[in-house]
């Protein structure tokens, strides 16, 4: 079968490795849809943390279950996605009901190959049933569910101000699941294009360019004063993380969706004298898969919105380079398998 393999920094390449069988306990699907995510650039690039050469890349995944190997209630045949994060069902994370950030974790397409490929084994347990949906539905389930799972972290109340710091992908599901919840979205980015899709296509009440000088007095006006009550970095840029604390309301959350390989640093003071909390949220659990598959199928969410390119499995490592660049306009890349 045909693989696409990244084998080290800016390099990607096809290789023909024999298909896998279906182990006890895993299910075998047809890939059918790949979303390219902000992971697997930062891959390419070299610039992601936990990860290591070579690597099949790809998480974001809709496919054809060929066997279910065993998961009650799934037929061969039917559009399903999965829980790319493989946990060890026993460490203290896990125990707790984390799964998420197990101490043993195995994210797909990071410490363990993922779906760039025709044919993907994985553990039956993290099957996901399709409801319906389409496989590009289905692909963009993942993305969401880590936009999902940084608004549930940081409890977004109906009514505050989110500024959400970041409008990729991720930011773009952070900003849709805060507004779910209620909250009043803020939208800060440097990309004017990704502001305007913002505004236009999410209905995002307030956008602000992060090359403006006066962005405090902006949110100070915005928010009467107040300043945003929960902070949620999407960006994974050091610049970003650090310029955003004094952004953060006295009481305020701020979580960090995005990651980044350097240590963060603020005003110790500035800090704790707003009594702030500052946590991070990673990956997601299948409570988050379930309520972005609620909110897909109430029509609360419309997710092929965010496709802006598309390309055949055989095309992509012609083609993936480009998707590093703002000027493509590209938001989200999805790669389809007949």
């Amino acid at each position: 079968m045909n693989t696409l393999v990244c084998r080290e920094p800016g390099q990607l390449a096809y290789e023909h490795r024999p298909a896998p069988t279906a182990a006890p306990g895993h299910a075998l699907l047809r890939i059918r849809r790949i979303g390219i995510c902000g992971t697997d650039l930062h891959a390419y690039e070299g610039t992601q943390p936990f990860f290591n050469y070579p690597r099949v890349l790809g998480h974001e995944l809709a496919g054809e279950l060929v066997d279910a190997g065993g998961a009650e209630g799934f037929r061969p045949g039917e559009a399903v996605t999965f829980i790319p994060y493989f946990s060890c069902g026993h460490c203290v994370a896990c125990r707790n009901g984390l799964p998420n950030c197990c101490t043993q974790i195995n994210v797909c397409g990071v410490h363990v190959d993922g779906g760039m490929t025709e044919l993907m084994a994985v553990p039956a347990s993290t099957l996901v049933h399709g409801q319906g949906l389409s496989y590009d539905e289905l692909a963009l389930v993942e993305p969401l569910a880590i936009g999902a799972h940084g608004v549930r972290r940081a409890a977004v109340r109906p009514g505050e101000f989110v500024l959400v710091v970041g409008a990729g992908p991720i930011g773009l599901g952070v900003m849709e699941f805060a507004r779910i919840a209620g909250g009043r979205v803020i939208a800060l980015d440097l990309n004017q294009q990704r502001l305007d899709f913002c505004r236009e296509r999410l209905g995002v009440e307030h956008v602000i360019n992060a090359a403006s000088a006066d962005v405090a007095e902006q949110l100070r006006q915005i928010t009467g004063g107040d300043m945003p009550t929960v902070v949620i970095d999407a960006t994974g840029s050091l610049r970003a993380i650090n310029g955003a604390f004094p952004y953060l309301a006295h009481g305020g959350r701020f979580v960090l969706v995005g990651l980044q390989k350097g240590d963060i640093s603020f005003a110790h003071p500035e800090f704790h004298k707003r009594e702030a909390t500052l946590m991070s949220s990673r990956n997601a659990t299948r409570e988050d898969f379930e309520h972005v598959i609620r909110s897909m199928k109430a029509g609360l969410v419309q997710p092929t919105t965010y496709i802006t390119h598309r390309v055949a499995f055989g095309d992509v490592q012609q083609q993936f380079a480009g998707w590093l660049d703002p000027a493509t306009g590209v938001i989200k890349a999805m790669v389809e398998l007949s």
